[in-house]
């Protein structure tokens, strides 16, 4: 990596500035990034979902959050880097210890947004330095094998999976867009518009996503920002005359056509490049949310009930990966990516699984309490009795987007493993139980997660549920469960994640999570309107690891019912032989 650094730091002196901002986004923003988009990785070693170097003439400094403070120290060459966590030891106290005025700081306006670069820039003024941005991303100039953008297939998206045709979707939203005072609104979020006009792709990996850019105009037309020799005579047809098609480099020129307009962009998304353009064809600029973030997320009534099925499907799967697990890895011959590549084979025996909804962590002892964990084959660990083995996997189903993870012994597990297990079990039901009224955020519902291991004196670093798409991203906002504050109400329809966990580092780690959608609920003599989860995942939980004496009745009556309704579901899709352990899997706590 020396020699890439070296050579990025020769075309910044040609450039004229001392320091390089490389995050690890595209100019879409979203989780995954195309192969073309992967600055960060190639020019570092780096492969996390979220990152920040910054090169100067004479340092350099990688800035993660707690999920990659372990692993970036095995990938990036730390007599280059300096390794710091993003929110204790912030980009913007290393610029202000480093920078030295007059010095010039370039960022490229198509990969960061405004908001974001608002703490760096007001370092570098502390230091006396200037913040720039640059017409050409010098390490774009210095890839000399920088992979092709990515042309995969736009399709339609049918109605059947959809359950609202994007007619009724460019209507409604369109009124949205008035009704903030805007004439048009540019969406930048590739699920955004693919959610829109109920279209899919494959431009970026584990989530089907075509790459583009689009304006929705106040009368409910398009503007489509897409390399045209992609998208499908079906998905032309599919989106009808009201969508219009150009390539995508011509976004920026296809701007000029807001002059004069208001135009509504997504304040946490929408990059620099496209707000300055607004700005200098004499446009406002309405700075809010993608209006299309909170319809998204609330899934209508098919595409809850795809969710569901896809789940049944998925828990098959899941079933007969776990009866697999347990009839080998105490052996000794099962390893993390043989157990990763085992269960994609078995979800990949049905039709309609597309991809995985992200890489699988496959993490056995120690590995499993790195909680982004991705096995490689320097780190490929075998399952060892006496361990535990944390699985998080998902699944992209043309219905429905999965993800789930278990924690397995294997061999006996030790008293502290089952204790710490049971605590994160407990908060897991504790939310699957709420009842809250309408209104209630996840940032309200959090502690009830955390509650049995706050009174261990422990805790976890992660949010406690993202949203997830419907065949869409397996990370979907606006909502979220987490102790971040969160001014978003759940709603019906919303799909989350509910995944308390504990890691002890070097040892272990736990965590327990099914996805849940929200749902109305009556009850008898109440007095507001009330929501509750639906869980929506099917697989076991492990009951090596209960401490049964730690639950209560009520908590030992949801576990069982789950499992009851986990094998009543499931048994009729398996063969005898993994029936006949789940059966064994799912007997009650105190059967």
């Amino acid at each position: 990596m020396s020699d890439r650094v070296n050579r990025l730091r020769a075309e910044m002196q040609a450039a004229g500035i001392h320091g390089f901002l490389i995050p690890r986004n595209d100019e879409h923003f979203g989780e995954w990034v195309p192969a073309n988009a992967e600055r960060l990785a190639w020019l570092t070693g780096f492969t996390g979902s979220a990152g920040l170097a910054i090169v100067l003439s004479d340092r350099a400094a990688m800035f993660v959050d707690g999920r990659y403070t372990l692993a970036v120290r095995d990938q990036v060459d730390l007599d280059i880097f300096d390794i710091r966590h993003v929110t204790e030891e912030p980009a913007s106290d290393w610029l202000r210890e480093v920078l030295k005025p007059g010095q010039r700081l370039g960022f490229d306006p198509w990969l960061h947004t405004a908001a974001g670069l608002t703490a760096i820039g007001k370092a570098v003024e502390d230091a006396g330095a200037e913040l720039v941005p640059v017409a050409r991303n010098p390490v774009d100039l210095i890839w000399q094998d920088r992979p092709a953008p990515p042309m995969a297939p736009v399709v339609p998206h049918d109605l059947e999976r959809a359950g609202e045709t994007a007619e009724a979707k460019r209507q409604r939203i369109a009124e949205i867009v008035k009704q903030k005072g805007a004439d048009a609104a540019v969406l930048t979020l590739p699920e955004s518009i693919a959610w829109l006009l109920n279209i899919r792709g494959g431009d970026v990996p584990r989530t089907p996503l075509p790459l583009g850019f689009a304006v929705l105009h106040g009368d409910a037309r398009v503007d489509l920002f897409m390399d045209p020799e992609k998208i499908t005579d079906a998905a032309r047809t599919h989106m009808g005359n009201a969508v219009s098609i150009a390539p995508k480099a011509t976004f920026a020129d296809g701007l000029t056509a807001m002059a004069g307009k208001h135009v509504l962009v997504d304040r946490p998304s929408a990059v620099k490049a496209v707000t300055e353009r607004l700005r200098d064809v004499g446009a406002e600029v309405v700075l809010g949310e993608d209006p299309t973030m909170l319809p998204k997320a609330c899934k209508n009534p098919v595409e809850v009930q795809g969710s569901r099925d896809a789940h049944v499907r998925d828990g098959a799967a899941v079933v007969r990966f776990l009866a697999w697990l347990d009839a080998h890895a105490g052996d000794g011959s099962v390893d993390e990516i043989t157990a990763a590549e085992t269960l994609e084979g078995f979800r990949r025996r049905n039709d309609l699984i597309r991809d995985l909804s992200f890489d699988t962590i496959s993490g056995s002892g120690p590995n499993g309490a790195i909680v982004h964990y991705r096995v490689t084959p320097e780190t490929n660990r075998r399952l060892q009795p006496g361990e535990l083995f944390l699985v998080d996997s998902g699944a992209q189903y043309l219905d429905g987007t999965t993800d789930i993870t278990r924690t397995i012994a294997i061999g006996d597990p030790d008293p502290e493993m089952r204790d710490r297990f049971t605590r994160v079990l407990q908060g897991h039901v504790a939310l699957a139980t709420a009842r809250f009224p309408a209104g209630t955020t996840g940032s309200q519902l959090d502690p009830m997660a955390r509650a049995p291991l706050w009174q261990a004196g422990l805790d976890f670093d992660h949010g406690t549920g993202h949203g997830v798409g419907s065949y869409l991203s397996v990370h979907e906002g606006p909502h979220r469960i987490s102790k971040v504050h969160s001014a978003v109400a759940l709603q019906p329809g919303m799909i989350v994640s509910n995944e308390p966990g504990y890691y002890k580092a070097g040892a272990y780690g736990i965590r327990i999570e099914n996805l849940v959608t929200v749902v109305e609920v009556e009850i008898d003599d109440g007095e507001r309107p009330t929501l509750a989860f639906e869980t929506l995942t099917l697989a076991p939980i492990d009951r090596r690891l209960i401490v049964t004496e730690m639950l209560t009745a009520a908590e030992r009556g949801w576990i069982d019912r789950y499992h009851a309704r986990v094998a009543a579901t499931l048994t009729p899709l398996l063969d005898t032989e993994t029936a006949g352990w789940l059966a064994a899997a799912t007997q009650p706590l105190l059967g």
